[in-house]
């Protein structure tokens, strides 16, 4: 895949970059090695200072960056602009919190005693240069969300970007250069995926972390097992959104369509399959196809645009193929299922109802990555919960009930990384991000997040005398 913008809503190539070659990969690794020396002895107030001044920085930029994001990937203007804003808010929340998350841990003496130690401490150092794999569908904020604690840390940072989002991915290595961090902190690697492997294996890169698809997961799992180096994977999501007798019907199918159509549909944590028990079915499904079909397709930089178009001409061309071979199968579009007539040049897609869904259909059990709902009817709870973890990933899930009893079994049933209740999945810096089952591993965010990439270090002091 070539390094270029591409605008997606018209499908025009408006600049392309050159990869870089092996010398000035090298030199990108030495510049984060010799960085990482500097930075890693750092104090907590140099680093927040740092740190701050980037998210002041981002904050002022915001306007031009969600211009240059919509361009490169075509999210709406004005989702782009809160997600640049969101980046700000994580900023600010590791510069403020890192050093209460990472101070050392005293073991109470009498605990370790026995040992023959006098004390001992626990202290999160920095391990060196992480390497960042990052995907295109928020192409800011999923390196923020990296950045900003492995910065905290003291450790250094390469970024790999997807290569349809170069100017962005650029854009973020002269942000932290403005902010006055020093040369080769963060530095991003304009290469393709078959470059991945060597600068992966180099011994001057500690960990990784990759935020895409299964395929690319297994990749850079498999080659940093190898090397026995540390990973973090947030990989694809086929989320659950579970509707129940006791739900707001109307707030429920309200979020359900922005859960579903966020980001152009494009998104891990997208509610994507629609579970909703049969005596709220109907009524449900009636709310959420009729908002789902007043959705206004279009220009991703008109602010009344609520999709612009995928990504990419194939993702497009996926998402199709999921949808026929359901509609081939027997399943129903309740709206939408085709590319809109009115937009012959990019790659929209219409926003889509499926109902009729069985697991011999390929949407039953791959990610669809757009603007498609799968709609299900179950009898009870216990279907509910059967259907919602008959999937290979584990990523987020909601549930509308306001019954305590459901609430509580569904918090101890369901397999994922997060249950939301009542209202739609989010990240937040604040909580812990992650996967389980095929969506990977490790968690981002929160404290879990800082110390992922932290040498967790035991000092053990004994007598001195």
């Amino acid at each position: 895949m070539a390094i270029a913008t591409v605008n997606p809503a018209t499908g025009e190539t408006l600049k392309t970059f050159d990869a870089l070659n092996a010398g000035e990969i090298e030199d990108h690794l030495v510049r984060a090695d010799l960085a990482f020396q500097e930075h890693r002895t750092t104090t907590f107030a140099r680093r927040a200072e740092l740190l701050h001044s980037a998210a002041d920085l981002l904050e002022a930029d915001r306007d031009g960056i969600a211009r240059t994001m919509t361009t490169e990937m075509g999210k709406p203007l004005v989702q782009a602009r809160a997600e640049a804003a969101k980046c700000v808010k994580a900023m600010r929340w590791y510069a403020d919190h890192a050093e209460e998350l990472l101070a050392d841990e005293h073991p109470d003496p009498a605990d370790v005693s026995d040992s023959g130690a006098i004390r001992a401490v626990v202290r999160y150092r920095p391990i060196g240069t992480v390497l960042a794999v990052m995907p295109w569908n928020f192409p800011l904020w999923q390196v923020v969300r990296f950045a900003a604690p492995a910065l905290m840390a003291g450790n250094t940072g390469l970024l790999k970007h997807a290569s349809n989002v170069p100017q962005t991915a650029l854009y973020l290595e002269e942000l932290f250069r403005r902010a006055g961090y020093p040369e080769g902190c963060f530095q991003t690697l304009l290469v393709g995926a078959a470059a991945i492997e060597e600068i992966l294996r180099d011994p001057r890169i500690a960990a990784a972390t990759l935020t895409g698809s299964e395929p690319a997961g297994r990749s850079v799992a498999a080659i940093a097992g190898d090397e026995v180096k540390k990973t973090v994977l947030e990989l694809g999501g086929s989320d659950p959104y579970l509707v129940l007798p006791s739900a707001d019907l109307d707030k429920a199918a309200r979020v359900a369509v922005t859960a579903r159509v966020q980001n152009n549909g494009q998104s891990c944590i997208a509610a994507k399959r629609f579970i909703v028990h049969q005596d709220v079915h109907d009524a449900f499904c009636e709310r959420f196809t009729a908002r789902m079909a007043a959705l206004t397709v279009g220009d991703p930089m008109d602010e009344h645009t609520d999709i612009g178009p995928l990504a990419s001409e194939q993702g497009r061309s996926d998402l199709e193929e999921l949808v026929d071979d359901a509609v081939h199968q027997g399943a129903r579009a309740l709206c939408g299922g085709r590319r809109p007539p009115e937009h012959r040049a990019g790659w929209f897609y219409e926003p889509t109802v499926l109902t009729g869904v069985t697991p011999s259909m390929r949407i039953h059990r791959e990610e669809a990555f757009g603007p498609v709902a799968t709609l299900y009817r179950v009898a009870d709870l216990d279907e509910a919960i059967a259907l919602a973890n008959d999937t290979p990933f584990g990523l987020g899930s909601n549930a509308w009930t306001r019954d305590a009893g459901e609430q509580a079994r569904l918090a101890r049933d369901i397999q994922a990384g997060g249950v939301f209740f009542n209202g739609m999945t989010a990240s937040h810096p604040g909580l812990p991000f992650g996967g389980a089952k095929r969506s990977g591993y490790g968690r981002e965010l929160s404290g879990h997040g800082i110390r992922e990439f932290c040498n967790i270090t035991t000092l053990w002091y004994g007598p001195e005398d």
